[in-house]
């Protein structure tokens, strides 16, 4: 089960909660502000939730980690080549907002990483390492459920920015096209700040195909 929650801090942002309906257990997906929300969000639906991943270190997807990793008392993950995101207020552009956003504790992940739920080892998410958008953006990809979280690399209708620091066009494009449009078309791709379209839809968009 998929639950999008949309949060509204500097910008408003997509926040997922990826459920296994077997066992209530999930992960969290790019918390990005209103962290009293999505904490209240958790404990209503009496999920639990494993694990936060974010796709990337932007402020507007990191915003509510602090608060969340305390309060459940969980791993934060994030690819190797965004540390310097959660580390650095200029690199994470909360610093251009007065917020100075830090993460501290979290563990690095790597391409074709599988985060298995310790609750259920069959519910999983495969890293896709997507750079471009920032060098350490990944796409969460459930081949069993064909369903991926994208963030900021792919919006509904076009790829995703790169006119901040670290960002990077040629990049974004063999991401998109060698690495997120050659899913199986079916695959729905939940995007971090537009509606779910599915590969197929995508590739219509932007390759005519």
């Amino acid at each position: 089960m998929v639950k999008e929650l949309t949060v509204t801090g500097v910008f408003t942002e997509n926040t997922y909660f990826y459920i296994d309906d077997k066992t209530g257990a999930g992960f969290l997906i790019d918390p990005g502000a209103q962290a009293d929300l999505i904490y209240s969000t958790i404990r209503q639906n009496g999920w639990k939730i494993e694990k936060i991943l974010l796709t990337h270190g932007h402020m507007d997807h990191i915003g509510a980690v602090t608060y969340l990793q305390q309060h459940l008392n969980i791993p934060v993950l994030i690819h190797g080549d965004d540390e310097l995101y959660l580390k650095d207020p200029y690199y994470n552009l909360s610093g251009n907002y007065g917020r100075g956003i830090i993460i501290e504790g979290y563990q690095l992940l790597k391409d074709n990483d599988r985060i298995k739920l310790d609750e259920n080892p069959e519910f999983y998410l495969d890293v896709i390492h997507t750079p471009g958008h920032t060098p350490g953006s990944v796409v969460f990809y459930s081949p069993k459920d064909k369903l991926a979280f994208v963030g900021d690399t792919l919006y509904q209708h076009g790829p995703g920015l790169t006119n901040f620091p670290g960002g990077n066009r040629q990049d974004l494009e063999i991401s998109l096209i060698e690495k997120v449009l050659s899913l199986p078309k079916d695959t729905l791709l939940y995007s971090g700040h537009s509606t779910p379209i599915t590969v197929g839809e995508e590739r219509k968009l932007l390759l005519g195909q």
